[in-house]
């Protein structure tokens, strides 16, 4: 297999290589995705791209390896790739599922000093994770920062109530409560996301 890896891919944009990676991955043969990259980032650096690593972290972020993830993310950068709102939204939304939130919050201000601008999944992986972890004040923040770029979306605000009645703050959840049904008019919800997403992929796509 790998030889023939090699032999399709040679001196052709990384297109291809996107295709056999994504693919691979997509039909559960997960270990052979990553054993086609690897061999990919040794032999023709050329043949991989930010969709490529997109792809692979995608891959391992769902697997929960997420410190092989981030050492690929690391790599990326040594080989002159630089990440992409795709990039950051994968590692992010891991991150935030093993409860790593320290590092997503690190991402997030990375991201934004490069110039990305976190989007709706950025905030509402942030809002989710820090929310389900008791962090009401950074959920918080997220929130206010969502509001000056983007509509928030009627689940990030019944999730974010949920947590804070969990936590114990009621009056505040009430707020929030009281913010949502006043504004319900403006909030995202779900025919709203798929017209927003609809033929968005976040990985493995050009």
């Amino acid at each position: 297999m790998l030889k023939f890896v090699r032999e399709v891919t040679q001196g052709r944009d990384p297109t291809v290589a996107n295709r056999i990676v994504f693919a691979t991955g997509r039909y559960g043969h997960i270990d052979k995705s990553l054993i086609i990259f690897e061999e990919l980032k040794k032999d023709q650096k050329k043949c991989v791209d930010v969709v490529t690593f997109n792809t692979v972290l995608d891959m391992l972020g769902k697997a929960g390896q997420a410190d092989r993830m981030l050492r690929e993310v690391k790599l990326m950068e040594e080989l002159g790739i630089s990440p992409d709102i795709v990039t950051y939204n994968t590692v992010i939304n891991c991150l935030r599922r093993l409860g790593r939130l320290d590092l997503c919050k690190s991402f997030a201000t990375e991201m934004v000093g490069r110039g990305i601008s976190p989007d709706l999944r950025t905030y509402s992986a942030l809002i989710d994770g820090f929310g389900r972890a008791g962090r009401i004040a950074d959920a918080l923040e997220a929130l206010e920062q969502m509001k000056k770029s983007h509509r928030p979306s009627v689940y990030v605000y019944r999730a974010l109530i949920s947590d804070l009645k969990k936590a114990g703050r009621f009056e505040l959840a009430q707020k929030l409560s009281d913010e949502m049904d006043s504004s319900a008019s403006d909030l995202l919800g779900p025919e709203d996301f798929k017209k927003k997403f609809k033929g968005r992929r976040q990985v493995g796509s050009r």
